[in-house]
This record gives C-alpha cells, structure tokens and sequence, in this order.
C-alpha cells in the first residue's frame, strides 16, 4: 500500500505527465513520445546527459579510492578513535543546503578563501572565477560532492572491514605475504560485496543529485553543470513545461535500471562464489 502510494503512484502520475503536452496552468492533452523526441534533439540536453555521467562516474571513482583508504585508517587502533570516526561524519550529517553554502561562499571569486589561500602561497596573481567558468564550475561540485560522499563511503567500508577476521591477515603473514597482498588476496575480495552495495547506492544518489549543483551553480555557468534533475526542474518549473520537464526527468530511469540490474547481478554472482 505504502509502496503503490509513495513509489508506483508518483512513477505513474509522471509517465502520464511526460506523455501530455501540460504546462502550468494548462492539463493539455496526449502528444504521445513528442516530448522525448524533443528533448532527445535538444543540445543542451545531450550535455547534460553527458555531465550526468561525468559527474557520477569521476566523484564514485574518487569517493570509493578515498573512502577505502579513510577506512583502513580508521580501522587502526589509536587514542581518540571513536572522536575522530564521529568527526569523519560530519560532512554526510550536515544538511547539504548548508554545508553547499559555505562551499559557495568558498569559491566566490571576490571573497573566496581559496582563491586567498592561493594568491597568499604565490600561486596564482588575479582572482579565479571557480564558478564562472564551465571546466573549473564542473570540477568545483564534483570536488564538493567527494568531500560530502566519502564519509559514507568510509564508514560503510569500515563496517565491511571489521567483520574480516584478523586470524586472516595472521596466517597470510605467516606464509610470507606482504602488506599489499594480504590486502589485494584477503581484504579485498571479502571486502567486495560490501563494496559493491556501496558503489550501488552511491551511484543511485549522485546520478540524480540536485541540491548540491542546483545552489552551487544553477546548472551554469551556460549550462555547463546542468544534471538531470537541475535541468528538468529549470525547464519543468522555471518555464513551466511541466511535460518536458517529467519527460527529462524519466529519461535517467533507463540508465539508472540498467546500472543498477548490472551491478545487482554482479553483485549476486560475487556472493555465490
């Protein structure tokens, strides 16, 4: 009941929606795949399909590398341990409309903390407009986006390490095995169910994130930033073509179900090895 309300019923709603010609203020009527067709004829949209997986695929790389190594960090016995796992957190507890802002605020070009920090060390002369410039607008929210992910990423991994028995690393070190080996041949591959399920839902969140980019940049500067969600929610809300909008919207599900059936047979075949 719960699901058919919150889940099928809004999935169905907007299929409906994107299959209309509806606007604000106007139900309009059935068009039929017309929004798709034009949507997919829509330059700003292919960039846009091409941020999306830009941006997922760059920032899980980099929160998984950096995520596994704060975990095996973690895993160390040392004074004020559980301080430092609790301080690790703070990123992924902060509301990300907040934790956004300071960003913001970070890289604004005329009083950016970076850009002084930066002209302080010599390294650069005149301001940097981070956020007015398409290569560097990009790089500042996948940047924002790692700081924000990898606590999850360490945490969930430090769960996943905890439950290797140590007896393990004990005999492999034992026979010889160095420290890269006893990782690569005994942590790892015990490690990989959870990681994948980590991998997994981090994928999910980032393929449609909204709040981070759409504080950040807005989807600008000249659309360079623009994801999925930003881009629908400036074309359905922001010109009120509501059907063009759930028509952006829904054309992330293909590749978000073929992600995630992919990652859960792979994920499955781990398991029954």
């Amino acid at each position: 009941m719960l699901l058919g309300l919150f889940i099928a019923y809004p999935f169905f709603e907007g299929v409906k929606l994107s299959l209309s010609s509806a606007r604000v203020g106007d139900p309009g009527h059935f068009v039929g795949l017309k929004n798709f067709h034009k949507i997919w004829n829509d330059s700003i949209f292919h960039t846009t399909m091409w941020n999306t997986f830009w941006y997922t695929g760059v920032t899980t790389v980099f929160k998984l590398a950096l995520g596994l190594w704060l975990a095996i960090l973690l895993n160390r016995h040392f004074r004020g341990k559980a301080l430092v796992r609790a301080f690790i957190l703070l990123p992924f507890i902060i509301p990300t409309v907040l934790s956004t802002f300071a960003w913001k605020w970070m890289f604004d070009p005329t009083f950016s903390v970076i850009n002084w920090t930066l002209f302080q060390l010599g390294i650069i002369t005149t301001r940097i407009n981070w956020l007015g410039d398409p290569d560097l607008a990009m790089t500042s929210i996948i940047v924002i986006n790692i700081w924000r992910g990898v606590p999850f990423f360490a945490i969930t991994l430090l769960a996943g390490l905890q439950t290797i028995s140590p007896e393990l690393h004990e005999a492999a070190a034992i026979d010889g095995a160095r420290p890269w080996q006893r990782f690569w041949h005994v942590t790892w591959p015990l490690l990989m169910p959870v990681t994948l399920v980590v991998v997994l839902f981090s994928v999910i969140q980032t393929f449609a994130d909204f709040q981070l980019v759409y504080v950040m940049t807005g989807g600008g500067p000249a659309n360079a930033t623009h994801l999925f969600a930003t881009y629908a929610y400036q074309l359905g809300i922001g010109t009120g073509l509501l059907a063009e909008g759930a028509a952006i919207s829904l054309a992330m599900f293909p590749f978000l179900f073929i992600i995630v059936v992919v990652q859960l047979l792979y994920i499955r075949r781990v398991e029954t090895r």
